[in-house]
C-alpha cells in the first residue's frame, strides 16, 4: 500500500513539475521573429553577396587573382587614345574598358579575400543573403555596363588603333632605311 501512495505521489509531483515549466514559458514574451516580414540586422563586417561598383572598377584583375576559388572572371579591353573613360570616386584615371565582370555566387566560399586587394575599393560584402536560385545559371551575376556590340565596337577600335600604328612604324623605319648614310670620312693609318 505504501508503494502505491508514493508511485501516485511520484507522478503527480512530475506531473507538477512539468506544468511548472510549461507555466513559466507561458508568460514570457516570444523571443521568435516572422522571418519572411520581420528579419533580424546584420552584424557588421557580415560576409554575404559580393557587389561591385563597375563604375570604380579599372580592371586591374587584382581581385580575380586572390580568389582562392576562381568565382571571379575579368575580361578588359585597353582604351586608345582620345577616348575618356573618367575617374573612380577616389581620383584614379581609368585605362581599360572592363567589357565582363562575372562573379559566380555559387562557387564563392565568402571569405572576403577579393575585397581587400581591390585599390579602388569597388568591391564589396552586402548585407544580402538571400539569393536563393532555381536554375544555377542565375548564380552567376554580370556587372559589367557594357552591351555586347559595344564591347565588339570597342575591340574592333583597339585592332584598328593598333594597325595603324604597326603602319606608322614600317613607314618610319622605310624612311629610315631610304635615307642616305652620309659618307664617314677615312681613318689615317698607324704605321
Amino acid at each position: 500500500m505504501k508503494t502505491y501512495f508514493r508511485n501516485t505521489w511520484l507522478g503527480i509531483y512530475t506531473v507538477l513539475v512539468g506544468m511548472k515549466i510549461t507555466f513559466k514559458h507561458l508568460f514570457t514574451p516570444a523571443v521568435t521573429i516572422q522571418y519572411p516580414e520581420v528579419k533580424l540586422k546584420m552584424p557588421d563586417r557580415v560576409r554575404n553577396r559580393l557587389y561591385v561598383n563597375i563604375d570604380d572598377c579599372i580592371g586591374c584583375d587584382q581581385c580575380a587573382r586572390a580568389c582562392p576559388v576562381s568565382c571571379i572572371t575579368i575580361d578588359t579591353v585597353k582604351s586608345i587614345p582620345g577616348e575618356d573613360l573618367g575617374t573612380t570616386s577616389n581620383g584614379k584615371k581609368k585605362a581599360l574598358w572592363v567589357t565582363k565582370f562575372d562573379i559566380d555566387i555559387a562557387k564563392c566560399c565568402f571569405c572576403q579575400l577579393c575585397v581587400f586587394p581591390c585599390p579602388t575599393e569597388c568591391i564589396y560584402m552586402t548585407d544580402v543573403y538571400e539569393f536563393s536560385e532555381y536554375e544555377r545559371e542565375r548564380l552567376v551575376y554580370k556587372f559589367s555596363s557594357l552591351t555586347e556590340e559595344e564591347v565588339n565596337q570597342k575591340k574592333l577600335n583597339l585592332e584598328k588603333f593598333q594597325a595603324e600604328k604597326e603602319a606608322q612604324k614600317a613607314a618610319a623605319a622605310a624612311a629610315a632605311a631610304a635615307k642616305p648614310k652620309p659618307d664617314a670620312p677615312a681613318q689615317p693609318s698607324a704605321n
